[in-house]
């Protein structure tokens, strides 16, 4: 795999509003930023597709230039000889639709107005998600995947993918996630979105082309950091460190280390991110729901054909292990192949974009059993 990846992007839906939303609402036309790793075979069947998280992009490994610091987000896991072997397997990985890496979402420019859309845009879902995904398989040639792997707002979209299109993967790897976002969950985006719309700044999403509500986007990221890390991970990197001198610590303005990083994140979300889609997509991930549209959750999980690997983290508080263990024994129940493997980890909810070494070994084994039954 060349070290120096390049976004591409993929135009459909030209007609004024061909793709219609699950709202029922329609959008169009639709962009979607992506990168390919790999060669897709003749057959079109040694795919493997990578999805990432809230604030993510396409840009899932590699470098974009000689100068970047760091490479792609999920860059130890793949690549040539690496655990998503690129020399097997051709990798997809797109920035989801509502986000702002490129693909349309409330950043982009609305054609009917020429200014970017705000909160015109329509609300979208995981499920809207994972069609425009399809949409840009059938464009790169894709006609099957070897495996399906996400965590958190990616793992949302995994199990969407095996429900929605059931039998066109293998596979189907989510970490991290559940099948329905849980009450505790949309109550920290709810929060999230608050503190965002309560910024004067924001001005109703009509911010564009200033800054927009810099310390509303920056308190969400702060408030989402808290819930992303574990107890003994906050204890061991900062306990009760104070950031200044002793006498500071009556001053309001002297702040303890565990502060000081949660600013320094906030602060550089803001740098990278755009606060609509941030509000966009956390509502997308509130809505998030396997079952929707079906009469139950079993009804959704009988359509399900594929593996379903559920990989867990010990220390997760966002989406607490049980989560996936549940969801393992209810597809057990119904007689479909699933398994359920748990990360020992401190990271908390962010281990598995932290802890490649476990993790890879987790993946490598079932990717191994994947090329055993290939061969």
């Amino acid at each position: 795999m060349d070290r120096l990846v390049k976004t591409q992007k993929y135009t459909f839906a030209f007609s004024p509003y061909e793709f219609v939303l699950e709202s029922g609402e329609k959008l169009g036309p639709i962009t979607v930023a992506y990168e390919t790793y790999g060669t897709l075979n003749q057959r079109g069947d040694n795919a493997v597709l990578i999805l990432h998280a809230l604030t993510g992009s396409a840009h899932a490994a590699g470098y974009h230039t000689p100068g970047d610091r760091e490479p792609g987000w999920w860059d130890p896991l793949i690549g040539p000889g690496k655990v998503i072997d690129t020399n097997r397997y051709f990798v997809v990985c797109s920035n989801v639709l509502g986000s702002c890496y490129g693909t349309t979402g409330p950043a982009s420019i609305n054609p009917r107005t020429g200014k970017p859309y705000g909160m015109d845009f329509p609300t979208v879902t995981i499920r809207d998600m994972v069609r425009v995904q399809k949409r840009l398989l059938d464009h790169l040639g894709v006609k099957h995947l070897i495996a399906v792997i996400g965590g958190s707002m990616g793992g949302m979209q995994a199990l969407e993918w095996a429900v929605t299109y059931p039998g066109y993967m293998d596979c189907v790897i989510p970490i991290a996630t559940s099948a329905q976002l849980t009450p505790q969950c949309i109550a920290f985006n709810a929060v999230q979105r608050e503190a965002i719309m309560q910024d004067p700044d924001w001005c109703g999403g009509d911010y564009y082309p200033g800054p927009g509500p810099v310390r509303g986007l920056a308190l969400a990221r702060m408030i989402g950091m808290i819930t992303y890390k574990s107890d003994e991970l906050w204890n061991r990197r900062f306990g009760r460190d104070f950031g200044g001198p002793d006498e500071k610590c009556f001053d309001f303005s002297g702040r303890f280390e565990i502060e000081n990083y949660l600013h320094y994140q906030g602060d550089k979300l803001v740098k990278r991110f755009d606060a609509n889609c941030y509000i966009y997509l956390a509502k997308a991930m509130d809505l998030h729901d396997i079952a929707r549209g079906y009469d139950s959750l079993e009804e959704a999980l009988r359509r399900i054909r594929s593996i379903v690997i559920c990989i867990g983290i010990s220390s997760d508080i966002l989406f607490p292990p049980y989560l996936l263990r549940q969801l393992v024994e209810d597809l057990l129940f119904l007689g479909k192949r699933a398994k359920y493997v748990e990360l020992k980890s401190s990271h908390g909810h962010d281990a598995f974009l932290v802890e490649f070494e476990r993790l890879g070994a987790i993946l490598r084994q079932f990717f191994l059993a994947i090329e055993a039954v290939a061969v």
